[in-house]
């Protein structure tokens, strides 16, 4: 597994982020800003579905850091400044929260390579989007038939945005056209991505509390790894 010390994995996911990568990389889309998300542009954002429910979910104490903003010259008020201004620890995720997660995360990266794999020029990036709808596609039937087996219904996470995220993904890679730029920010993105998927894999399968849950998790993880090392294999001949 993947894991970068010293961030949370959703605090890597945005800082990776897809539509960053692929925004810069294809331009903005018509009308200036199809892409912004809160200022400026953001292209795809890598939750593609995960990002946002990752980072809220997953994010603890994130503003319990000292950043200087409640010191005073030995009034007596620091301490009382720090406990005004930190944030409640934002809840764990939950059984549900995971396969809402992990099923949106397949739906999407299926989705994107069936794009990649009619728009891409080199065959490469076509034969790995075909595997990537398949793949994908694959696991997330199997999350789907456990969570039924289980009776777990997927519950979305406090403020997840990821429907529009993934309306975002898919209009991004729609919109942009055929060619070189297409192939090598497609692939790109997908090292990131799948980076960022092994890391949410980590975190979810030490909060999920059913053991099932946790075996399929652990029995997908070199999947994603394979297609880690296939990206990154392509990656490095676009270059």
């Amino acid at each position: 597994m993947l894991y970068v010390k010293g961030k949370t994995p959703g605090a890597q996911i945005a800082d990776f982020g897809l539509g960053r990568q692929l925004t810069d990389s294809l331009g903005q889309g018509p009308g200036g800003n199809m892409f912004v998300k809160h200022s400026g542009r953001a292209g795809i954002s890598i939750a593609m579905g995960l990002v946002v429910a990752l980072a809220a979910c997953t994010k603890k104490d994130a503003g319990t850091t000292d950043t200087g903003m409640g010191v005073t010259a030995d009034t007596g008020t620091k301490g009382m400044a720090d406990t005004a201004m930190a944030p409640s620890p934002a809840p764990a995720l939950t059984d549900p929260n995971i396969v809402y997660i992990l099923d949106n995360a397949n739906k999407l990266d299926s989705a994107a390579g069936a794009i990649a794999a009619t728009k891409g020029t080199n065959s490469e990036v076509r034969d790995f989007g075909k595997r990537m709808m398949r793949d994908h596609h694959s696991l997330r039937q199997q999350g789907q038939d456990l969570a039924k087996k289980l009776g777990v219904t997927p519950a979305a996470p406090a403020n997840d945005d990821s429907q529009a995220q993934y309306d975002k993904t898919i209009s991004t890679l729609n919109s942009a056209a055929k060619g070189k730029d297409f192939d090598k920010a497609y692939i790109d993105n997908e090292v990131t991505y799948h980076k960022s998927v092994l890391e949410t894999a980590t975190t979810a399968m030490n909060a999920a509390q059913n053991a099932e849950l946790k075996n399929l998790i652990q029995k997908a993880a070199p999947a994603i790894q394979a297609h880690l090392d296939m990206a990154q294999s392509i990656q490095g001949k676009l270059q």
